[in-house]
């Protein structure tokens, strides 16, 4: 079993749908960025271009991490998680600002992301510690420090400020819950971030006389675990007390162009040709694309250029407008096959390091695709989230490669650990 080559264990059915979704994606980027006089096949000047070389240069990228021993990435988590840490502290000194936000290294004409490539430092150093037999996520001690391994990062990205990066990291609590925190944790988010949007759509003093309403009737009806009257009272008290404090942070607290990222989800006013632009346009190139789309490269809104960042964040777009509903569901069941296959091969692991960090990626690619999604039909704020494999970006390519690519290494390597 030792023996066996890389190629006949690694599973291929993952690497096939990660080179059909970035070749799909290529092929996007490709149609929204050619210009309509191009004269060359290839023009390494465009976006398409560049992309292209991306993609090349993730081949050497991918053969590295296949032929070196997996161990590597458990040894040194720590090590990759602290280059990641300095290489955020290092933008506020070397950082360049792009759109007001100091995320980005810039060398020549290449620039460099850090925030993406720190994802995977996270999930390794995450791994590596819930692998230690003594580590327990039900008692406070041990989810302090696995609430520290995700909070430093967030912390440093939130300073820059980019609230989409941050949102990503945050997502690793589900991973936490699958590894044994208590699911209070996620109800708490659940409800602050429901309560948050409705005291912002109806008066605090009925949505807290609903809760109200609602804990009695819960109090009398719950027969199943203790009915301690002073916690059913704290909750009330929490939550009433954050519904009021809501109209106070939209106020006083948020930036303007926060305020219109939620006016957007809520359906209020906004201007059309503003805060409201690239939503609207957005919808009006997916809705467009009909059942069949309008075919390859013959997107009008995608030619007219009406859908800004289009190769990045509003990428998905002309797959609707030029592929239509069809194109938008086969991209969207490849990812999903794609998730599906990777908690599948999670699930079977040999240790617990190399099934958590495949939790890890599984919820990074899934938290990428559904907000990046939500965003282009209303239902989640536009936060520059890019949609993995296929958004422009050598930074995002070649980060989503190492934390898939490290996940394959680590699942081809089971063999060897019987």
């Amino acid at each position: 079993m030792k023996n066996q080559s890389v190629s006949s264990s690694i599973d291929w059915i993952t690497i096939l749908l990660y080179i059909i979704l970035v070749i799909f994606g290529w092929m996007t980027i490709y149609s929204v960025t050619v210009p309509a006089d191009q004269e060359y096949t290839f023009d390494f000047s465009q976006n398409y271009g560049r992309q292209l070389m991306f993609m090349i240069i993730t081949i050497p990228i991918i053969f590295t991490i296949l032929f070196v021993d997996s161990k590597i990435f458990e040894r040194f988590s720590l090590v990759f998680y602290i280059v990641g840490i300095l290489l955020l502290l290092g933008l506020f000194a070397f950082g360049v600002t792009k759109k007001g936000q100091t995320n980005w290294y810039q060398f020549g004409g290449f620039g460099f992301q850090p925030s993406e490539f720190v994802k995977t430092a996270v999930a390794l150093l995450m791994a590596k510690y819930l692998s230690d037999a003594q580590v327990n996520l039900a008692k406070r001690n041990f989810q302090y420090i696995a609430f520290a391994i995700i909070g430093l990062p967030v912390l440093l990205i939130l300073m820059q400020p980019d609230a989409g990066s941050a949102m990503i990291f945050l997502s690793l609590i589900f991973v936490l819950y699958r590894e044994g925190l208590p699911g209070w944790y996620l109800w708490t988010g659940a409800i602050s971030i429901a309560t948050f949007l409705l005291a912002l759509i109806v008066k605090p003093v009925f949505l807290i006389s609903f809760v109200a309403v609602f804990m009695v009737i819960h109090y009398i009806l719950n027969t199943k675990i203790s009915r301690n009257p002073l916690v059913y009272l704290i909750i009330f008290i929490s939550i009433s007390s954050f519904a009021f404090s809501v109209s106070y942070v939209y106020d006083k607290v948020l930036e303007p162009h926060q305020k219109d990222r939620i006016n957007v989800l809520l359906g209020d006013d906004v201007d059309m040709k503003k805060e409201g632009y690239n939503l609207n346009q957005s919808m009006i190139a997916i809705g467009s694309g009909g059942l069949l789309g309008k075919g390859y490269l013959e997107g009008t809104q995608t030619k007219g250029g009406f859908v800004p960042e289009q190769h990045t964040d509003y990428i998905f777009t002309t797959v609707g407008e030029e592929w239509g509903f069809v194109g938008n569901l086969l991209v969207m069941s490849l990812f999903v096959c794609l998730f599906i296959r990777i908690l599948y091969l999670a699930e079977r692991q040999k240790t617990r390091f190399s099934r958590v960090y495949g939790y890890c990626v599984a919820t990074y690619l899934f938290t990428h695709f559904f907000v990046n999604i939500a965003m282009l039909i209303r239902l989640f704020p536009t936060i520059g989230v890019p949609l993995p494999f296929f958004s422009y970006g050598g930074s995002s390519l070649w980060a989503f490669t190492i934390m898939l690519f490290i996940f394959i290494k680590l699942d081809a390597n089971k063999v060897n650990e019987w």
